[in-house]
């Protein structure tokens, strides 16, 4: 019996890094490149983030200037000056504020918008071959969840180090300018905020990296078990799986548990570090006050700024996380990002003209992984015109000729050309603008049965539409349905039948109205009677010898591993 959350299942991002170094040169200076086209925006971010700081370390000193001059020397005018000089700096601190997060919120949106749209683009340009060794899960993960960590080091984690630094150091200087022996004291304490922040980073690491790896166990559980209910069903295994969902759902709990325990543990503790830096404050500049070596004021302002030294090294902790998941995130990426276009045009490929539909496959051998042939020496020629039907036992290797028609995969050794032209010669979007193929496992997009059927053409009218249904025997049903051809199929057409999507697929190859039809055992979800008609339909589009029609069908000549496969 499988002991993992599912049937040995495991998370897609299981045996990856979830946590990189906090600072990696190669990756950062990638990262930093999305920045390149908002060099105006971020240089107002920073301005608006200086202004913001220095709003901050005004306020105590407002405070100093109140009790020392206003309060001491009972100047109400004074007084009336500095709070309104605090309430302008409240506002030009809300003002900035707005402005710097509104404008690294664009910057984010944007370079997420930018780097979705990259990924997408290169997706859509990787051969079959990256998809049967890469799970759909993990890819997700890149385009969401990665791009999301690079949002928010790309706009609060560069920003939010710069503005923490300089608060720091600015803090810094105005304590060590208004006394010296107060700031060594206050700073007497970092030795033992250092060794607290390393404890608490090193187990958070730990604690951070196992709380994502279950997340993704308790993703990987779900969306196994959603996409698996009628078979959870049908074998009454709902308490079983309930028992191994609970167990991976808990250990996500405890995860989150240990990790919120660590964080418990540490902000505390840095607050308490700075209520004993703060005590040690009073009880000494209070002495000096008493001893009038120090204005009351003074020691409130040093106090203030004290409490103001803490934050930004709390925060700077915070951040350093966010940059472990940004470097580990950011290498993710780039790997999707270089990993090279397998199938491509060649620099001097031809626009292939209309073809009459004529394949040849010569000396053809390919396998998978380049070694294992999954067909040798084949030889075959289909003229314009011809149905020709491929049958061989499963893993024969039919739907692979099928796959290398289209040039999906490249082939191993030998060629395969259509009118004398070597696939590998043409240009692929003039290759596949004129192949229509249906699979025994249709695909359909969410949307409606029209949008799906005008897939085929975009620029097909709906009387087109209504003809290509009415060929592909899909009209009676669609009609019958309360929306017709406005039905919403949902996600991958879960609401039609498997042999209605496959009528709306074929609808969608006819009337693409291509010059090499491929059927990769396309009627096998169809009632006989259908069948028969489809096939009335074929001949229709066979008409004028202007198609020709590999079908992966249940008669003619045998193909099977190693044996020669011609037309009969």
């Amino acid at each position: 019996m499988a002991h993992g959350p599912m049937f040995g299942g495991r998370g897609a991002a299981d045996d990856e890094e979830i946590l990189g170094k906090a600072y990696d040169a190669r990756i950062m200076s990638r990262l930093l490149g999305y920045l390149a086209p908002f060099t105006r925006q971020i240089a107002l971010s920073f301005a608006l983030m200086t202004i913001v700081a220095l709003a901050n370390l005004a306020v105590p000193y407002l405070w100093k200037t109140a009790i020392d001059v206003a309060i001491a020397q009972k100047n109400l005018s004074i007084l009336s000056w500095v709070i309104l000089a605090y309430v302008g700096v409240g506002l030009v601190n809300w003002a900035a504020s707005f402005g710097q997060i509104y404008t690294m919120s664009w910057i984010g949106q944007s370079i997420v918008y930018n780097v979705r749209t990259q990924l997408f683009e290169h997706l859509q340009r990787l051969s079959f071959r990256y998809y049967d060794t890469h799970e759909v899960g993990r890819i997700m993960s890149r385009l969401l969840s990665d791009v999301g960590v690079l949002n928010e080091l790309l706009t609060g984690g560069i920003i939010g180090i710069a503005s923490d630094l300089f608060t720091l150091i600015g803090i810094v200087a105005i304590m060590l300018s208004m006394n010296p022996r107060l700031s060594l004291l206050a700073f007497a304490v970092i030795p033992i905020l250092a060794l607290a922040t390393e404890f608490w980073r090193r187990r958070a690491r730990e604690a951070f990296r196992l709380v994502r790896r279950t997340i993704a166990r308790v993703n990987a559980s779900l969306q196994e078990n959603i996409s698996g209910v009628r078979v959870v069903q049908s074998f009454g295994r709902e308490d079983l799986n309930q028992q191994r969902f609970d167990e991976v759902n808990r250990s996500h709990l405890d995860a989150n548990l240990y990790a919120a325990r660590l964080s418990a543990v540490f902000f505390p503790a840095v607050d308490l570090i700075g209520a004993v830096a703060t005590a040690l404050i009073i009880w000494y500049g209070g002495t000096q006050v008493l001893g009038q070596q120090l204005t009351a004021g003074a020691l409130v302002a040093f106090v203030l700024y004290v409490g103001r030294f803490f934050e930004p090294i709390r925060d700077l902790s915070q951040r350093y996380n966010t940059m472990q998941s940004a470097m580990a995130a950011g290498e993710r990426i780039f790997e999707m990002v270089d990993t090279p276009v397998e199938i491509a045009d060649a620099p001097d490929a031809i626009d292939l003209p209309t073809i009459r539909g004529e394949v040849r496959f010569e000396d053809v051998s390919f396998g998978y992984d380049g070694e294992t042939m999954v067909l040798k020496d084949i030889n075959l020629t289909v003229r314009p015109g011809e149905m020709v039907a491929f049958v061989g036992a499963t893993g024969a290797g039919k739907t692979s000729m099928i796959n290398l028609i289209g040039r999906f995969y490249d082939v191993s050794r030998g060629r395969i050309t259509v009118d004398g032209h070597d696939l590998r010669d043409i240009q692929m979007h003039s290759l596949r603008r004129q192949l229509g193929i249906v699979l025994q496992d249709p695909f359909l997009f969410s949307g409606s049965i029209k949008e799906n059927i005008r897939y085929g053409r975009l620029t097909a009218t709906d009387e087109e539409i209504v003809a290509a249904a009415q060929s592909a025997q899909a009209h009676e049903f669609v009609t019958a349905l309360p929306q017709g051809y406005d039905t919403l199929v949902g996600e991958r057409g879960v609401k039609l039948s498997q042999g209605q999507r496959q009528l709306i697929s074929f609808a969608r190859a006819i009337l693409a109205d291509p010059r090499l039809l491929i059927l990769d055992e396309a009627t096998a979800s169809i009632d006989t009677q259908t069948e028969q008609r489809i096939q009335q339909a074929l001949q229709y589009l066979l008409r004028g010898d202007r198609q020709s029609h590999p079908t992966n069908a249940q008669d003619g000549g045998a193909n099977k591993s190693g044996c020669d496969c011609r037309s009969g």
